[in-house]
């Protein structure tokens, strides 16, 4: 199991490139994050037995992907959605159970841990090697009793820990030998020794603060990774990454997404920063929509009032307005496309106390969140030329209204989506979009620029180089001999 001295230290690239490297060595190898916490989710392939088929995290998704393995609700069995500052859904083995304040939540934890062994019992099963990893950090002894998500599950599941700083952020000696420092006992022996993440630099220079880790500590390294580009190709992990969203690109197609409280899936956007020919600018709060933008991008919310609200509150309806009149393009995406029609209605509370909004006016539509929850993959067509698509959606609710007549997508289920009667603003409920090369090249030539290149390979190549990085960098055999005695 990896467990970090804090946040966003790396462990989901680490666990990745770990995964890729011992699918490489011929092991049979799944991931396994007990409990996450993110709007970014997925969909898992159905199980043999017919269950399955829920949402998941997307870092165990990429990291199944990592594993040559069919990606499975078992790899992240409870999965908090944030809505509020306070509240999460609560999403167990892939269903959704319902939602919960954070103090709430404590209380649910002993029996989430038997959904969480469970999930972990059935993926052991059939693999060589689970790579385990953590959420936050052990670190947080405040939120030690009852925990499901670092030395609570180490402790059932017996797993050996590995700790991961981050040398990047600063303090990585202070962190590590902190944390050995206010762990409880028992906790302190389950660690087996620990590694540096993201070095910028000769790594020799760093022996002197292994020495000293290690001298304070009794833990020994597993290596120092140093900082690679080619994680910048890989999908975005987590929200905690959401501060971080910078443009991509300069001089090209500008392509603006307004970054709103709840955004959800916002790795669809991956694909286009990728583009060479295409500038992507997230636009913050307090900043005014660019009036040279030829296109704007609304992504998935997971509250989609809260964020039509705080859209409004940014002052952004007028400009998105006049991006339109000036003849600039507006494509929705889930909770994107739902924020682009008359009005929001939410008659049963789902999202919260709000429960009618107008929406943007920009789409001919209403969407009223009711009924369940819609989790599947699709292969749908785009309607205008039956160019075919991949994704999935995850939603609530039904949007209906003229502009639907003209639909986006056509799917196996039937069509989605409207398109204006002018053709600038459309939307549909396809995560995924822009992942599609065929549909990728086709949206960015309507603008002169020239798409190109295989997303998903160039994703697999990431993985490849992380995975090199790895056996080059860190003890990956002493990590396998610790955590597989027997066989080694």
């Amino acid at each position: 199991m990896f467990q970090g001295t804090g946040s966003d230290v790396g462990k989901t690239v680490l666990v990745a490139g770990l995964c890729r490297a011992l699918k490489k060595r011929g092991l049979s190898v799944v991931p396994f994050k007990p409990q996450n916490m993110s709007n970014n989710a997925a969909v898992a392939e159905p199980e043999t037995d017919g269950s399955g088929g829920g949402e998941m995290g997307r870092a165990q998704w990429l990291q199944a992907l990592a594993c040559g393995v069919p990606a499975s609700v078992h790899m992240n069995p409870v999965l908090l959605k944030p809505q509020s500052e306070t509240g999460s859904q609560i999403v167990v083995q892939g269903k959704v159970t319902g939602s919960a304040r954070a103090r709430n939540y404590a209380a649910m934890k002993p029996k989430l841990l038997e959904s969480v062994m469970d999930s972990y019992s059935r993926l052991a099963a059939n693999a060589d090697i689970v790579l385990v990893e953590g959420a936050g950090s052990p670190a947080e002894i405040n939120l030690r009793a009852g925990d499901i998500a670092n030395m609570g599950f180490a402790e059932r599941a017996g797993v050996p820990v590995i700790l991961v700083g981050d040398i990047d952020r600063g303090g990585v000696i202070a962190s590590i030998v902190g944390t050995h420092t206010i762990l409880p006992e028992a906790d302190r022996a389950r660690i087996a020794g620990y590694l540096i993440n993201k070095f910028r630099g000769d790594i020799s220079l760093f022996d002197a603060g292994l020495e000293a880790i290690s001298r304070f500590t009794g833990w020994p390294s597993f290596g120092v990774l140093p900082h690679l580009d080619c994680v910048r190709r890989l999908p975005a992990e987590d929200s905690v990454v959401l501060e971080r969203l910078a443009a991509s690109g300069s001089g090209g197609l500008k392509i603006v997404v307004p970054v709103l409280g709840k955004i959800a899936n916002f790795d669809d956007l991956d694909p286009l920063a990728a583009e060479p020919g295409v500038e992507l600018v997230y636009l913050k709060k307090g900043e005014a929509f660019p009036q040279d933008a030829a296109l704007v991008i609304l992504p998935g919310s997971k509250s989609t009032i809260a964020d039509r609200i705080e859209f409004g509150t940014n002052g952004w309806d007028e400009g998105l307005h006049d991006h339109v009149r000036r003849g600039g393009q507006v494509i929705g995406i889930c909770g994107g496309y739902q924020m682009l029609g008359r009005r929001i209605a939410d008659p049963e509370g789902i999202e919260g106390n709000v429960r009618e909004v107008e929406g943007l006016g920009l789409l001919d539509v209403e969407t009223v969140l009711a009924g369940e929850k819609t989790v599947r993959n699709s292969e749908p067509q785009l309607a205008a030329n039956g160019l075919p698509l991949s994704g999935y959606e995850i939603h609530m609710g039904r949007t209906d209204g003229t502009d639907c007549l003209r639909p986006m997508i056509h799917t196996i289920h039937g069509p989605d989506g409207a398109i204006s009667a002018d053709g600038r603003v459309m939307g549909c409920y396809l995560h995924g979009l822009f992942s599609s090369d065929a549909y990728r090249r086709h949206l960015l030539g309507g603008f002169g620029v020239e798409g190109g290149g295989n997303y998903r390979q160039r994703v697999e190549d990431a993985l490849d180089e992380l995975a090199e990085a790895m056996e080059t960098h860190l003890n990956v055999e002493g990590l396998l001999k610790m955590a597989l005695p027997v066989r080694i």
